[in-house]
């Protein structure tokens, strides 16, 4: 959906673009992705700690098929989230992603590879 949605604006050959899943470049055994699983509870443990609150899931069975009442898909939680994992996945992915743009960067004719901007700021931020 979002590749069709650029076909018009990388037409012309001037800019590049890709739609994808944060973790589609680099997926494998120490970077994947679920739902409020093993993952991205890792993923939130390492960033926004302070919003994971895992005595909540309690001890009790969780259903781990997405469905009510937990709504959780992937491997428990609170048996395989940590930090140290969602470290991993996050430098793991960021890293494919950064390799993935300055493949596309390449890819464009050499006049379209800068923005003749001094930094990328806020308000460009689209351009990266």
């Amino acid at each position: 959906m979002i590749d069709k949605a650029l076909a018009p604006v990388t037409a012309d050959g001037t800019v590049k673009g890709m739609g994808l899943w944060e973790m589609t470049l680099s997926q494998g055994p120490e970077s994947s992705s679920d739902h409020a699983a093993k993952w991205e509870t890792s993923n939130m443990l390492h960033l926004y700690p302070d919003l994971v609150d895992m005595p909540e899931l309690g001890d009790g069975p969780l259903n781990l098929d997405m469905k009510p009442p937990s709504g959780i898909g992937g491997l428990d939680p609170r048996k395989h989230a940590l930090a140290k994992v969602g470290q991993r996945n996050v430098e793991l992915a960021s890293d494919a992603i950064g390799r993935k743009a300055r493949e596309l960067l390449a890819s464009l004719p050499e006049k379209h590879r800068s923005f003749h901007l001094k930094a990328v700021s806020p308000e460009h931020w689209w351009l990266v």
